[in-house]
């Protein structure tokens, strides 16, 4: 095996096929009976592949992924781990090749105005927003209008939201928007396994003050106004905003960067927020 493809492996966050396999099957709720039937293969085979008494072709590999919808990140880290090279590119966003795709994003980011709207990847981190979403994290960060929103996943936004020290004193129902936001990033850890940055993110969220009762179960009021979503009532310089959000992901990619982007659009849930956008952020 080529040093790349070593130094990838001890990344993966599996150290062998097999415990790779058991923990996929076992987080989708699969038995070995019902994968072996799915993925056309003999029960006594797929025991084998998890025990590591047997070793899966690259196609096994492949279509065993398919079968237990496993990202593409993960099925990268399957193949590493049965000695195969990856199947998925993961390319920077400034690849030419991926130059469709980001003026795909761009051209929604614009439609979104005058509300807010950006793209992160799979951990949060910032990569792209629209100007209404610039100038309201300048408005509630206490920004100059001038001051430059890096795009270079360098500020993360759940970091950004749940930190008392961030944006959190200026949501009033944080509790509840903090849990959801926490939940995003508990998915990723438990997709990503052991020892992965989802999980070390996580780790130092979860850590933030306030931070443990929500991770131990805090459940969001649905009472509240009755909403059939989960508002998110901000407060700052005398005005209150009332947003819910949407997420938007790219359908069928082939690309691990692409597969991972997610597109946050934030709607105004009233006449007042949806006025108080349009004044301050119209183009």
């Amino acid at each position: 095996m080529q040093d790349g493809h070593a130094a990838a492996r001890s990344d993966g966050y599996f150290s062998d096929f097999g415990s790779a396999l058991r923990y996929w099957r076992t987080r989708r709720g699969y038995s070995q009976l019902r994968l072996a039937v799915d993925g056309g293969v003999s029960q006594r085979h797929l025991s084998f592949l998890e025990s590591g008494r047997a070793q899966p072709s690259r196609d096994l590999v492949l279509k065993l992924g398919i079968v237990l919808d496993v990202p593409l990140r993960q099925r990268n880290a399957m193949l590493l781990a049965a000695g195969f090279a990856p199947a998925y590119q993961e390319r920077n966003l400034s690849d030419p090749e991926l130059s469709s795709v980001m003026q795909a994003l761009d051209f929604m980011l614009r439609q979104q105005a005058p509300f807010p709207a950006l793209v992160v990847d799979r951990l949060w981190n910032l990569v792209m927003f629209n100007e209404p979403a610039a100038g309201f994290m300048k408005w509630l960060l206490g920004l100059p209008s001038d001051a430059a929103i890096p795009r270079d996943g360098s500020i993360n936004v759940l970091r950004l939201m749940l930190d008392p020290n961030g944006l959190r004193p200026r949501l009033v129902n944080w509790e509840a928007v903090c849990a959801d936001s926490l939940s995003w990033i508990q998915r990723e850890a438990m997709a990503d396994g052991p020892g992965s940055e989802a999980t070390a993110l996580l780790a130092e969220l979860s850590a933030l003050p306030g931070m443990a009762a929500l991770s131990d179960g805090h459940v969001p009021n649905l009472d509240r106004r009755a909403l059939p979503f989960l508002p998110l009532t901000i407060a700052h310089q005398g005005v209150e905003l009332n947003l819910f959000t949407t997420i938007t992901t790219l359908g069928t990619p082939h690309d691990v960067t692409v597969h991972e982007l997610r597109l946050e659009s934030f709607f105004p849930a009233d006449g007042p927020t949806a006025a108080w956008f349009r004044e301050n952020f119209a183009v």
